[in-house]
């Protein structure tokens, strides 16, 4: 596990002018970790990167909490792929400096929290959620550099099983 010391705003965007703007549009992210299935994360754009909370109580990101790398896609408007780039992955420490900065603005950026930010804050650190910073690493893929397929993917395995019922027949059928 990695941590983040402190983001400066020299060193804060790494990415190309389509990444730095599409970032700030962010509201959800496709994140893959280690080649795995991309999952879309709620992401508050900050200081040239996206930040993302998992945890206990938060959503699952299987895998970022301990990754140093990931692939993020981006959306536009239209809801169509306008970027993947890769990500370098860092994850901040309560008590540092880095967390005593962030953490509270990504609080305050996340919808339906419950009670002020400050507290929120403070579940983060108490139940060990993560609150990962990703930052452009490298060349992003746009345009034709994209996948041309959907590439859909099988569900994945769940417990959660629909019943099937009989259909609803308000009167009896008569069969001649």
């Amino acid at each position: 596990m990695r941590e983040n010391v402190c983001v400066t705003d020299e060193d804060a965007s790494g990415g190309t002018p389509l990444v730095d703007e599409a970032m700030k549009k962010a509201a959800v992210a496709w994140v893959s970790v280690s080649g795995g299935p991309a999952l879309a994360l709620w992401c508050a754009p900050l200081e040239g990167a996206l930040f993302v909370v998992s945890g206990p109580g938060e959503q699952a990101a299987p895998g970022l909490a301990d990754a140093t790398e990931a692939q993020v896609t981006l959306r536009g408007d239209h809801g169509g792929r306008i970027v993947t780039w890769p990500a370098l992955v860092t994850r901040l420490a309560p008590g540092t400096d880095a967390w005593d900065t962030t953490a509270p603005l990504v609080a305050a950026k996340r919808l339906n929290a419950p009670g002020p930010t400050a507290d929120l804050v403070a579940r983060w650190a108490a139940e060990g959620c993560a609150v990962n910073r990703l930052a452009p690493a490298g060349e992003p893929r746009t345009g034709a550099g994209l996948p041309s397929d959907a590439q859909a993917e099988q569900p994945r395995e769940t417990p959660a099983v629909r019943a099937t019922r009989k259909p609803f027949r308000l009167h009896r059928v008569r069969r001649r």
